[in-house]
């Protein structure tokens, strides 16, 4: 056990997050990738697709923020980030009759993705040492970022910009995490009340329809 956390604790050091932290990235990726991979699965993408969609899905909004905050990004330190978006793609095919047919699956795995990503976004921001508004615009990127890069790939308009509360679940999760941080808060109590609150928010906000206000072309 020893061992195991070890190497958690490396990895943590190279990507500048706490080892716990480094836990939460691995679950968020593998949810991420399943959520791109079942859709993809939907769409009869072959193998080879899947397997991109679904990391992109998984990777693509932390590379976008450790690109921005100039940093190698995360998934090219560990092999182990990859490894999760193949074990992803077996997944959906092991459980493909259920997880395709069954939308609230998909929901959760995007849902966790989406949380887990937010808080680890404004974590890594702030052991950088820059400002909690920077952490909360970078927790953003970094849990909605892939899944704007998955929707470009199925050449669909992104969730984010069409329909439900997506970007500000993150925002408000991120201004959650920041009190709490603020507050003196273990990290890891802040991850996981700011990851509930943005599951919750996402949660309410699919079950009232809840979306913001459209741009008319014309009154």
């Amino acid at each position: 056990m020893s061992y195991i956390y070890s190497i958690f604790q490396e990895m943590g050091e190279a990507l500048r997050i706490p080892a716990s932290f480094v836990v939460l990235e691995c679950i968020g990726t593998l949810a991420g990738a399943v959520s791109g991979c079942r859709l993809s699965a939907a769409k009869q993408f072959d193998l080879f697709g899947a397997l991109i969609v679904g990391t992109a899905t998984a990777v693509g909004g932390g590379t976008i923020r450790d690109l921005i905050l100039g940093l190698t990004p995360f998934w090219m330190t560990n092999p182990i980030y990859l490894c999760c978006c193949l074990f992803g793609l077996v997944w959906v095919i092991v459980f493909r009759r259920y997880l395709v047919k069954q939308n609230n699956m998909w929901f959760i795995y995007d849902c966790i993705g989406l949380a887990l990503f937010n808080a680890i976004g404004i974590e890594k921001t702030l052991g950088l040492g820059l400002p909690y508004w920077a952490a909360i615009c970078m927790g953003c990127v970094t849990g909605a970022g892939g899944g704007v890069l998955r929707d470009v790939l199925m050449n669909e308009v992104p969730l984010i910009f069409r329909k439900e509360i997506y970007a500000l679940a993150c925002i408000a999760g991120g201004v959650v995490y920041v009190f709490c941080h603020s507050a003196g808060w273990r990290i890891e109590a802040c991850a996981l009340i700011s990851s509930v609150v943005v599951i919750v928010i996402r949660m309410l906000a699919v079950k009232y329809k809840w979306e913001m206000p459209k741009m008319k072309a014309e009154d």
